[in-house]
């Protein structure tokens, strides 16, 4: 059973950082690419970033490039979000996603539960 669990949500001032983790399990992690997706309250899902299965090709989307860093540890099924210099417009329930092939794609057959992040003064 392919299980996807987020944590290292939490509440940061503006300007703060926090990184995001999401253990998997029941699948070859290491075969398949990845993906954080985002969702703000009444909002429909953005995806974020996505990384290659096992070549480390990253892809971000132009809100968070410089300032989010997506990452994999295959030998731990860990994927990775840094974040760094969160604004408000990052507040959003963070999902980790997985693809149904090894390069990125924007088609995810699985995904976590969430985890709240929230950039606020």
């Amino acid at each position: 059973e392919v299980q996807l669990a987020e944590s290292g949500g939490g509440l940061v001032q503006p300007g703060g950082s926090l990184r995001l983790s999401c253990a998997a399990s029941g699948f070859t992690f290491s075969g398949y690419a990845m993906s954080w997706v985002r969702q703000a309250a009444g909002q429909g899902l953005e995806w974020v970033s996505g990384i290659d299965g096992g070549t480390g090709t990253t892809s971000y989307l132009a809100a968070v490039k410089g300032r989010f860093t997506i990452s994999r540890d295959n030998a731990e099924n860990t994927l990775y979000l840094e974040m760094n210099s969160l604004k408000p417009e990052d507040t959003a329930v963070y999902y980790c996603a997985k693809s149904n092939t090894y390069y990125y794609s924007t088609t995810l057959d699985y995904w976590g539960q969430g985890t709240q992040v929230t950039v606020s003064s």
